[in-house]
């Protein structure tokens, strides 16, 4: 089977059928969304392997992050990475690298990629890129027969949230408190590192719906209508509200911008972490599952699902 172009070299699969079988329609339409995102966000995409595209990524890195001891990858890592058949994607705006994302794959039994870190050039918020770089990714793993892609991320992040549950139709499985330990970047700072474990089943009909630009954002209002309970809210001054966590379905905010919030008011900031990680650890402990995420920026947990 010859990969597209854009997608790597050919023969390196991780499962499913042998190169040279033929590609199925969920291949050919996984690929043709990884384009069509890519033309709608004004970029290229492709997969990087070479020395001069990964220090690139280091420096892309560097200028989100900002310059630290304890980068979030190293060159090395990245070479060490590429060459045992890993992934790293760059999108590129003419000759400028605005995005990367680095994934390696689990242990041979999970057939599944996890993928560790991606970002994004400021200047270009609200281009999509993020989501070109996923769809990528996604069909990158498809053609070497990987059926699941796994990331973390910061609960507390909103934007993030909804981008990952809604988006693209992710499902978080499990809640990791402090999960990376002290972070010591420009972003990440002054907290605690909790972060929820998010599943992409790149096959199932809701990740294929938001793949074509089919997104289905929950409705808070909705489930408040129809019995849910508020397990953590947010007062009139911005501040966490604890509630109840007995519910069948379950509601649990989280702030509009805790990374203003962390600058503006670091003390509040952290009100929300320890408070956001006791209602969906406990929550998601006692059989809870994120199922959705609204506009307004609430998690919807339910225990029938």
């Amino acid at each position: 089977m010859k990969i597209p172009q854009g997608f790597g070299r050919p023969g390196e699969r991780r499962g499913g059928t042998a190169p040279g079988a033929g590609v199925d329609a969920d291949l050919d339409a996984a690929v043709q969304a990884a384009d069509a995102a890519a033309m709608a966000a004004a970029i290229s995409v492709r997969e990087l392997v070479h020395l001069p595209d990964l220090a690139d990524v280091i420096e892309l890195y560097a200028s989100i992050w900002g310059p630290s001891d304890n980068p979030p990858i190293s060159l090395e890592l990245l070479r060490a990475f590429t060459k045992a058949g890993n992934y790293v994607g760059g999108a590129y705006e003419g000759d400028r690298l605005v995005g990367a994302s680095v994934g390696f794959f689990h242990a041979p039994s999970d057939n599944a990629l996890h993928s560790h870190i991606a970002g994004v050039a400021g200047d270009l918020s609200g281009r999509h890129v993020g989501f070109a770089l996923k769809l990528h990714q996604r069909a990158w793993a498809l053609l070497r027969g990987v059926s699941e892609i796994a990331w973390t991320y910061d609960p507390l992040v909103s934007r993030n949230a909804y981008f990952n549950l809604v988006k693209l139709a992710g499902r978080p499985v499990e809640y990791l408190p402090d999960f990376y330990g002290p972070m010591d970047d420009t972003i990440n700072a002054g907290g605690d590192s909790d972060r929820l474990l998010v599943r992409w089943r790149l096959r199932s009909p809701e990740v294929v719906a938001a793949c074509s630009g089919t997104s289905s954002p929950a409705s808070a209002d909705d489930e408040l209508a129809r019995g849910a309970v508020v397990a953590l809210g947010i007062d009139a001054h911005q501040a966490p509200v604890a509630g109840c966590l007995d519910g069948r379905v379950s509601l649990v905010a989280v702030p509009r911008d805790i990374e203003a919030l962390r600058i503006s008011n670091p003390e509040l900031a952290l009100q929300w972490r320890i408070a956001l990680r006791e209602s969906l650890e406990a929550l998601m402990a006692d059989g809870a599952q994120i199922t959705g995420f609204d506009r307004a920026g609430r998690y919807v947990l339910r225990r029938d699902s």
